[in-house]
């Protein structure tokens, strides 16, 4: 089985953290979101992987992903020049693809749990599709599955008034049957092919198996997803330390310190937390939930649930809430404010005061 993996798009809710890339490639625990998907997809059997790239900051997902070898897995990538939506990036994949069934996963999803049985029992059914479901909170924000039975009857996009709270996560399992539903597919209301619509066509010529997520899933949409995702993947880790601290530094909880890094002075480290390689850490508070990238310098600071990327300079008396600080950002302020303040920066800013 193949794979399709959606890198493009141009993250609007997330600017202005996507100025210069796409979201997919934001770190969450200090690894771009996207790869998440890779490994997951990986897990599933899934080693040949056309990434669909668009948008700003292609060059970077060539870059970061390179043929895929050091991932495991073969990567072909597919432009699609316009945003023209999901399922007109899939048929874009059409020759890739060629008679297998395959499986779609958008590169904002962030999954916990091992698809492998999914995928083989789709390999080894007669479905044209099977989709994966989770219940949330906020099902106007998804595509939405009505079910009846124990079958799914209706799959609607963002409906205004949801029959149910069963989002279609982005996690699709489908068969060369949908490139010809495509080909008829007309634009939505947004000039896009949508994926929903092309499942209910599916869906009135045959029956569409499922699955429900009961694990963790997050469509990591809004800074606020990110900064959950980030303590959910945490939260799972296991505790490594391969840097250095002073005897006087404190470590509780979940803390993985990457090597090279150096905690200095009477710094307090409250897990889930994560460091990268060649940090320094002088003085500071740091967590719970916090992503440190590498080669970062913070001194005299009290950060939490916070995501902060590589190569950014931070030294501040203000309390860094809720925030994501991108790479090659500088803070540093000069008075003694307490205050307690949420950053959104993108790459390469400076707050100088």
């Amino acid at each position: 089985m193949k794979g399709i993996l959606l890198h493009g798009g141009h993250g609007t809710r997330l600017r202005p953290l996507t100025h210069t890339g796409p979201k997919q490639l934001l770190p969450i625990a200090n690894k771009p979101m996207s790869e998440y998907c890779i490994e997951s997809m990986k897990d599933a059997g899934v080693t040949e992987i056309a990434i669909i790239i668009g948008g700003i900051g292609s060059n970077k997902v060539r870059e970061y992903y390179g043929d895929g070898e050091k991932f495991d897995v073969k990567i072909t990538y597919v432009k699609q020049d316009e945003p023209l939506g999901i399922s007109h990036a899939i048929n874009l994949c059409r020759s890739f693809i060629g008679d297998e069934k395959f499986l779609v996963f958008l590169g904002d999803n962030i999954i916990q749990k091992n698809i492998y049985n999914f995928a083989n029992e789709f390999l080894n059914s007669n479905d044209d599709a099977s989709i994966l479901l989770c219940e949330v909170d906020n099902p106007s924000r998804f595509g939405i599955a009505d079910m009846h039975e124990g079958k799914i009857t209706k799959i609607m996009e963002k409906p205004k008034d949801p029959p149910t709270n069963f989002a279609v996560t982005g996690i699709y399992f489908l068969t060369p049957k949908i490139f010809d539903i495509i080909d008829n597919l007309k634009p939505s209301w947004r000039n896009e092919l949508e994926i929903t619509d092309a499942l209910q066509i599916l869906l009135s010529e045959n029956n569409i198996s499922y699955h429900i997520i009961t694990d963790y899933w997050k469509d990591t949409g809004t800074p606020e997803d990110i900064i959950n995702a980030n303590r959910a993947i945490l939260e799972n880790k296991t505790s490594y330390f391969y840097g250095e601290k002073s005897d006087s530094v404190s470590l509780t909880g979940i803390v993985l310190i990457g090597k090279g890094t150096k905690i200095l002075g009477n710094s307090q480290i409250t897990g889930p937390v994560i460091v990268g390689e060649n940090c320094i850490l002088d003085n500071v508070c740091i967590g719970p939930n916090c992503s440190i990238g590498n080669n970062s310098q913070i001194t005299n600071s009290n950060i939490q649930n916070s995501i902060v990327m590589s190569d950014c300079i931070i030294n501040t008396p203000i309390k860094i809430r809720n925030s994501i600080i991108s790479s090659n950002s500088e803070i540093e302020f000069k008075n003694d404010s307490q205050d307690e303040k949420i950053f959104l920066l993108g790459e390469g800013t400076k707050i100088l005061l």
